[in-house]
């Protein structure tokens, strides 16, 4: 049951991005294959041909910003999403379900003018590729009673078109200097470079993106060492950095530390990897939020990414905060943040 909050409460945390319909299709192994080059690993459908699959799940409101939300919800913050959806029945089913997990929608504007976002998630074994799907929607920083105004924003993917709505949270951050900023840029964000989200970044209390992004946002090798992508992703103006890196860990630094933590041991096979950087990143800003320390916040992070792949799609494996310190608690001596040198 989502956590119970008195009316005029103020927010504890407003997620900023797209929202979407998040279809699930699993493609037999032995449809499809998967080549592997010094560029990568690459999915191979054969063209023109009808592909079987099967339904495995649908997420009527998925994307980053959403997901972070529902995972700061269980976790027990006040959270708001500021998004936009078609005024379709899809976006209002993706309305309803995150006022089912206790996110409040009265910063979730329906466009009349265009639909809801749609992706489509192939999965083959545990891995998948993403479909995405961004709507050009007119993007407007809303005005925020006193009432609204959050103790942390968060802010991760959105569309193409959302250069003047950027443009409008760094004012509005620059007027509220009592707002903290936690940035997750999504793929088109890091694709724009750093010209035009500098003022995001340098008023961020925390980035966090992958090992990928970073080497993408700050012009390095994503073969570079951690401490290096670190320095490089801090030298943007953050207070805080934290970078993923897959089945490595993660790694956070501030001005004079840095530290590594690593994934939490899985206690039930993988079903699904889809939505682990959303579990770990919303755990990390929940923890900030609700006023734990970096290294704290680090710590449960990677405990609520490891649930959510023991369950098909990005949300049902959120855990409550009672579930994650029980699994904290249990955790091998062997599981804990170190130093980084």
């Amino acid at each position: 049951m989502p956590v119970a909050h008195q009316v005029g409460d103020r927010f504890d945390l407003v997620c900023i991005g797209d929202v979407s319909v998040d279809l699930y299709l699993t493609l037999a192994l032995d449809q499809v294959s998967v080549d592997r080059d010094v560029t990568g690993q690459h999915l191979v459908l054969p063209f023109g041909a009808k592909v079987p699959s099967e339904v495995s799940a649908t997420v009527p409101a998925g994307g980053n910003a959403a997901n972070a939300s529902i995972a700061c919800a269980r976790l027990g913050l006040r959270v708001a999403l500021a998004a936009y959806l078609g005024a379709d029945a899809v976006g209002r089913e993706a309305v309803i379900a995150l006022q089912a997990e206790g996110v409040d929608p009265a910063l979730t504007r329906l466009d009349d003018r265009v639909p809801t976002n749609r992706n489509v998630i192939l999965r083959v074994g545990h891995e998948r590729t993403i479909l995405v799907n961004h709507e050009p929607h007119e993007y407007h920083w809303p005005y925020l009673r006193p009432s609204e105004i959050p103790a942390w924003i968060y802010l991760s993917s959105v569309g193409r078109a959302a250069r003047r709505y950027e443009d409008e949270i760094a004012d509005w951050l620059e007027a509220r200097p009592e707002v903290s900023l936690a940035f997750a840029p999504g793929s088109l964000q890091v694709a724009r470079g750093v010209t035009e989200l500098a003022r995001l970044y340098r008023r961020a209390s925390v980035v966090v993106c992958n090992r990928e992004e970073a080497a993408a946002i700050t012009g390095r090798s994503p073969s570079d060492e951690p401490a290096a992508l670190l320095e490089a992703m801090l030298a943007l103006g953050p207070d805080q950095v934290v970078v993923t890196d897959a089945s490595a860990g993660a790694y956070g630094a501030t001005a004079d530390r840095m530290m590594h933590v690593p994934v939490f041991p899985d206690h039930a096979p993988v079903v699904d990897r889809t939505g682990a950087g959303d579990a770990f990143t919303g755990t990390l800003v929940a923890g900030l939020v609700a006023g734990r320390s970096l290294d704290e916040a680090m710590l449960r992070a990677p405990v609520n990414a490891m649930s959510v792949v023991q369950s098909m799609g990005t949300q049902a494996g959120l855990l409550r905060a009672d579930e994650l310190e029980v699994l904290l608690a249990d955790a091998a001596p062997s599981y804990g943040l170190r130093p980084l040198t």
